[in-house]
């Protein structure tokens, strides 16, 4: 099926070829209830009553129509202060994955959702996250794709957030033939605050597409946006970020960053960095970078005894380490950093 999916809230010139992301894919319907789901740690309320509305954007209405109409997993959650665990692993029996999460924030908690391939067959995954942060709360939620690199994954990522809220969100899309993320977040209370950082790395003929919206309508309201990433062979990348500033939001700050590390002359970035702004009193920011591995870093590494792709690695973990650190849970952490080895190998 030809589907366009992940546009931009705002149209741009063609020329940029960054509006949507056009896909040959298959999705799959009808399919068995996934049961390969680890969750660790049940103080929070968990149950599988699920509602969910239209959502804002997303990645567009064939994949939401199919998550809808086809979800073999739904997972609410009503926080309480705690670490929460979901892994989702497939393997030979679990291949497909159209999954639901609803995160209700009453109180802060940590929260991590992992996605990894114990096969090597072809997996896909289509989910929705909608989060809830109400007055008050904080919550770190961590997302962690390490899926094997034959596989589509397609993620809708949606915040509401409240007084006082804050929402830590934490990315790390290094699996995947096919990656898409779409995030909005509806940043409605005053004060309420919204971090949000990724890592990817890309190679061979793999698709990374992010597609950031931050809507930011109450006073005092803040986003901030930084994206780090790698790309590797054949890949491409398109990064779209939009901070848009609505009336009501004064005094308000929007910051976004993204920086590409292009590993090969082959490799394809774009990004689109956008501002929009209907009112006063506003501070917002935004830059975007790609560039090769510094030759004198590269010197004085491999001067001290490493080998050029261990050079590459350290440089590709310094870069990523600050992000990294955000996660908690130091079994994943470690498996992140396995990966990146394995992947830059």
């Amino acid at each position: 099926m030809n589907v366009k999916l992940n546009e931009t809230p705002v149209r741009t010139s063609r020329n940029f070829q960054i509006n949507n992301l056009k896909l040959d894919i298959d999705i799959p319907t009808k399919i068995k209830e996934f049961e390969n789901i680890e969750i660790i740690n049940q103080e929070s309320k968990i149950t599988k009553e699920i509602e969910l509305n239209d959502l804002v954007y997303g990645n567009g209405e064939e994949l939401e129509e199919n998550n809808i109409k086809y979800s073999n997993n739904k997972i609410r959650i009503e926080t309480k202060k705690e670490d929460i665990k979901l892994i989702y692993n497939f393997d030979d029996k679990n291949l497909e994955l159209i999954n639901q999460i609803e995160i209700i924030g009453n109180n802060d908690a940590n929260i991590i959702i992992e996605y990894k391939s114990n096969t090597d067959k072809k997996c896909f995954h289509n989910g929705i996250i909608k989060t809830i942060a109400k007055e008050n709360c904080k919550l770190n939620i961590v997302i962690v794709n390490l899926m094997n690199d034959k596989s589509n994954s397609f993620e809708a990522i949606e915040n509401d957030i409240l007084e006082n809220a804050v929402v830590n969100y934490t990315i790390i899309d290094l699996g995947g033939k096919t990656s898409v993320t779409n995030y909005y977040s509806n940043i409605l209370g005053v004060n309420a605050s919204n971090d949000l950082k990724t890592i990817y790395l890309g190679k061979n003929e793999e698709i990374k597409d992010l597609n950031y919206i931050a809507e930011l309508k109450g006073e005092k309201t803040n986003i901030d946006i930084d994206v780090q990433g790698v790309l590797d062979g054949n890949c491409k990348k398109n990064f779209k970020g939009t901070i848009d500033f609505k009336k009501g939001c004064k005094k308000a700050k929007g910051n976004e960053n993204e920086f590409c590390l292009l590993l090969s002359d082959k490799a394809k970035s774009i990004a689109l960095p956008m501002l929009l702004c209907t009112e006063d009193e506003v501070e917002g920011n935004h830059s975007t970078a790609s560039g090769k591995v510094d030759n004198k870093s590269l010197f004085y590494i491999m001067s001290r005894g490493l080998s050029y792709k261990e050079a590459v690695k350290l440089i590709v973990k310094s870069n990523f380490n600050k992000i990294i650190d955000r996660i908690l849970d130091e079994e994943i952490k470690k498996e992140v950093l396995e990966e990146i080895d394995r992947r830059l190998d």
